[in-house]
């Protein structure tokens, strides 16, 4: 199990996670309800990551923490251990949607590659990252998905384990700070230009990420004012 404390975040994405969740989760919730019809009168509860110790989660903690425990062995045969360690966390009150987000905040924040070493590993990742592509229907990629966007791809991969092997309703949500002014400023334009090409060279498209993978852009002073409003109303979902 792989329960990570966290510091409080000070700049970047890591800190505007945070605020969102614990500060105005309204204001994400609203967010996700624009993209996600069957959220519509659902009661989001947000597991992760929460102050104090504001923990992220992967591998079997990822799925405890969303009460989907019974798939722990399934995943461990799925992906090796130090998989994807989740930004956040949330799910419907009645456990039936699931949400796994990935936060950034600047562009060069999209650039990762694999770092296992061990050949059984390799293997494994590899042959679920070919069943992720065959799943999305993806042109032959420009790159080898475990190089160079290695974060969004092994993301991909946990929704395919989720939606396609265990029919469980998910969403994989993309969520991209603008303007954080502390740190790199980053543009919707520049964003745009930058996912856009990432999408490409993976060989992705449009239509095969629709109505499961969402990209959710949130201005950075948007929060600021969140955090200053003291009328906000707390979800109907209390944080636990």
């Amino acid at each position: 199990m792989m329960i990570v404390p966290q510091k409080r975040g000070k700049k970047g994405s890591q800190k505007w996670i945070q605020e969102l969740i614990n500060a105005c989760p309204l204001l994400l919730n609203n967010h996700i309800r624009e993209k996600i019809a069957s959220l519509s009168g659902r009661e989001i509860c947000w597991v992760s990551p929460l102050k104090p110790d504001f923990a992220e989660y992967r591998d079997d903690a990822f799925l405890n923490i969303l009460n989907l425990q019974e798939l722990s062995e399934d995943l461990s045969k799925f992906w090796p251990k130090k998989g994807p360690q989740w930004d956040a966390l949330g799910k419907t009150a009645d456990d039936q949607i699931f949400l796994l987000i990935e936060a950034k905040a600047n562009v060069p924040e999209i650039v990762s590659n694999c770092g296992a070493k061990d050949k059984e590993s390799l293997r494994v990742i590899s042959e679920s990252l070919a069943k992720t592509q065959d799943w999305l229907n993806c042109r032959r990629p420009c790159i080898d998905w475990k190089n160079g966007f290695y974060q969004y791809a092994n993301r991909l991969a946990h929704l395919y384990f989720l939606r396609e092997k265990h029919q469980r309703e998910a969403y994989l949500i993309f969520l991209y700070f603008l303007n954080d002014a502390n740190h790199i400023a980053t543009s919707r334009d520049a964003w745009n230009s930058a996912l856009q090409l990432q999408k490409n060279l993976m060989g992705l498209s449009a239509k095969s990420l629709a109505g499961k993978v969402i990209d959710i852009f949130i201005d950075t002073k948007e929060i600021g004012s969140n955090l200053h409003r003291t009328s906000l109303a707390p979800d109907p979902c209390p944080l636990k």
